[in-house]
């Protein structure tokens, strides 16, 4: 038996592994690389330049590789890559790169991309992250590993978003969000460090102590960011941890959520 619905139009230079599964009513166009064991449900839509990796699950009514509405895009043939092992839910919308840009909109590994979230021009999504239902990223946005984004929060193009960070439901990020902070609120504001998080993923009881004490570093003496950074020197030779939150602190470019 067929894994791809006879009622799938799929374009002759698609390149699909052989177990690829593909719905009813979904098109896959030209320029889309599929790769093994991924499947695509009813009523996708797959636009090329894209690579998609392997294992990956693709549900109905998403659109995936689309030009940009970004109005300095002219039809140059700009790319989407997306890892392996993602999970794209109902409604999702990811749009290819543009050549002011990367040229490309990137998505690694282990993602869960939940209901109607968008993903919008030269974006990076890095590995296990969560976007939950109707987040949606402007363009040039950069989020880090296993950052978590709760529903309907909305991220200013431009924006980084550190590794192991979170955000609250309905939270609008309009500048950088180091890592491992928690962010809530419209605008956003930063709370706490997302300790939960840093728990279920095994970071020990010093690292987490010491990222405890960096956040109160930054956040609580009234330092500017290069005083406060100076401030985590010694620290940061001690714990990876506290080096990752700051270098997410100094290399923004937008200034920090505060």
């Amino acid at each position: 038996m067929s894994l791809i619905d006879s009622r799938a139009i799929i374009d002759p230079s698609a390149r699909l592994a052989d177990d690829v599964q593909v719905g009813p009513w979904s098109i896959v166009g030209p320029g889309v690389e599929v790769g093994e064991g991924t499947v695509i449900g009813p009523h996708v839509v797959l636009k090329g330049p894209t690579v998609i990796g392997r294992h990956n699950r693709i549900y109905q009514f998403s659109s995936v590789g689309e030009d940009t509405p970004d109005l300095k895009y002219k039809g140059e043939p700009t790319r989407l890559v997306i890892g392996d092992h993602n999970v794209i839910r109902e409604g999702v919308t990811i749009h290819r790169g543009t050549v002011q840009d990367r040229n490309e909109t990137t998505i690694g590994d282990h993602n869960l991309l939940m209901a109607y979230v968008h993903v919008g021009h030269d974006s990076v999504i890095g590995d296990h992250c969560i976007l939950v239902n109707n987040t949606a990223l402007a363009g040039h946005v950069h989020v880090g590993d296993w950052a978590i984004l709760s529903g309907y929060t909305l991220v200013h193009q431009f924006c980084h978003i550190g590794a192991y960070s979170f955000s609250g439901m309905g939270t609008a990020i309009g500048k950088d969000v180091p890592a491992f902070v928690t962010v809530f609120g419209n605008p956003a504001e930063a709370r706490s460090m997302n300790f939960e998080g840093m728990r279920r993923r095994g970071f020990t009881a010093d690292a987490i102590h010491a990222l405890r004490r960096a956040y109160k570093v930054v956040y609580r003496q009234g330092l500017t960011v290069d005083e406060a950074c100076v401030e985590l020197a010694e620290s940061a030779a001690a714990y990876p941890e506290v080096a990752m939150f700051r270098d997410s602190v100094r290399a923004s470019e937008r200034g920090i959520t505060r």
